[in-house]
């Protein structure tokens, strides 16, 4: 009997070790802000966050494109307001958190088509480029107290799935594998070499203070043309993949469609979905415990009409991004607090409101090739409103707490580094839609 209860104690310290092991990456997008009413996130809103986050990103820094330094993209709130000491000084209320300096993000954009972002690939190309923006990124993260530097580097995105039948999908998958993707960057090779010698020689500048350095891979770059996981293992603290907005709005503004689905949808893209993602990395020798599953606190929204259909199962057609939220003021996003309060309660639904949304949890144990022994959610949750009279439709594909501790589930089941939340100030960060706040953070935290 004593031996029975040394070996549960033993199995409860090994599971509460690889829980705490686990990485809670938080992003915090600064431009939060300058939101104006509920929407509006100060700085005291991080604190309850912060008692879950092991690691919080500030984003985001930019590059200069006339002298390849990195630099802050508001030097009026992020340098002359003291935003970023204001920042890292939470550090010392929470004495275990890293805080690290993200750069890049999507959010320095510049140019188009072609020369979209070109600094990003133009300081990859020349040793001295590289030198300037190392030593510029040095000095900016050491002088303000930060703990690292996080590249969220702006490679170009692959091109938006067209709209296609089935039948012509799975030739056009077929093809993809064979031949790969439509070429985006005549130099891609190039850059992908490039990349990897900036990232090991960052690692190499930063060895000698103890700074941190991570990736983010953004949403829409394809890991395969721009970056070599084994490669870059050696010299990066953890890689956080963004497993989201596959479909946007924006890129996709006739079509509707899970904007984050864990594994492959029949008649997609082979490679949108977040198992996809995971499995490139770790079948290239990347350590499964640098590698960090990017989950989103916001949702995605379409215009529905009267030629969408009247289920809201998607793929379905629609016209453009849905109307903006009231604290967040961007067409085709919704914050999940705006999401919640737009969702119709089933006594309203039984009623016949029109008004507010349908939700749709997960429906993946409605197909014939559900297996029950994988309790994993693998599309996602979605809410809809059909138009009628004066009503716009509205269709919106999000995360919520069901889908979230299911992807940590399966951050757990395959051994990754943790989760990364992207971005905290679109969480419910005040308790609105139950009164409990930072639901997304929490659930997928419970979760690992």
């Amino acid at each position: 009997m004593a031996m029975v209860k040394i070996v549960v104690v033993a199995l409860l310290a090994l599971v509460c070790y690889a829980k705490a092991d686990s990485k809670v990456i938080c992003y915090y997008d600064h431009r939060s802000n300058f939101r104006e009413g509920m929407g509006k996130f100060d700085i005291p809103f991080l604190e309850p966050a912060l008692q879950v986050c092991t690691h919080l990103i500030y984003g985001y820094a930019g590059i200069n494109p006339d002298n390849y330094k990195m630099v802050p993209l508001n030097e009026a709130f992020d340098v002359n307001k003291d935003n970023y000491r204001h920042i890292t000084e939470l550090k010392r209320r929470f004495p275990g958190l890293r805080v690290l300096l993200s750069v890049g993000g999507g959010n320095d954009i510049s140019g188009e088509g072609q020369e979209r972002n070109l600094v990003y690939r133009t300081v990859l190309e020349s040793v001295d480029h590289r030198l300037t923006f190392i030593n510029s990124a040095k000095d900016l993260v050491k002088h303000y107290g930060f703990d690292g530097l996080d590249l969220a580097w702006e490679f170009p995105e692959t091109k938006p799935k067209k709209i296609r039948s089935s039948f012509k999908q799975f030739f056009v998958n077929l093809k993809h594998k064979i031949v790969g993707e439509s070429v985006v960057d005549d130099k891609a090779e190039e850059h992908k070499e490039q990349f990897t010698a900036l990232v090991r020689e960052i690692r190499n500048s930063f060895r000698h203070d103890g700074l941190l350095l991570s990736m983010s891979v953004l949403p829409n770059v394809n890991s395969t043309v721009y970056y070599d996981p084994r490669s870059l293992a050696p010299h990066l603290d953890f890689v956080s993949l963004r497993n989201f907005d596959f479909y946007t709005p924006h890129r996709n503004p006739k079509e509707a469609d899970y904007t984050a689905p864990l594994y492959e949808l029949l008649d997609r893209k082979a490679d949108e979905n977040g198992d996809y993602q995971v499995r490139y990395w770790l079948q290239n020798a990347f350590p499964a415990n640098k590698l960090i599953y990017g989950i989103s606190t916001y949702g995605r929204t379409w215009r529905m009409t009267e030629d969408s259909g009247l289920t809201g199962v998607p793929p379905f057609y629609t016209e453009g991004p849905g109307e903006e939220g009231p604290y967040t003021k961007e067409v085709g996003l919704l914050a999940f607090p705006e999401i919640c309060s737009k969702i119709a309660t089933p006594k309203e639904i039984q009623a016949g409101y029109l008004g507010k949304l349908r939700k749709i949890n997960d429906p993946t144990k409605r197909f014939e090739y559900w297996n029950t022994t994988d309790v994993s959610k693998r599309f996602g949750t979605y809410a809809y409103r059909l138009p009628k009279d004066d009503k716009e439709g509205i269709w919106v594909s999000f995360e919520d707490p069901d889908t979230v501790t299911s992807k940590a589930s399966y951050v757990k089941a395959k051994g990754l580094g943790g989760v990364a939340i992207v971005d905290l100030t679109l969480d419910d960060f005040r308790g609105l839609c139950t009164g409990d706040k930072y639901p997304i953070l929490r659930a997928a935290k419970f979760g690992l």
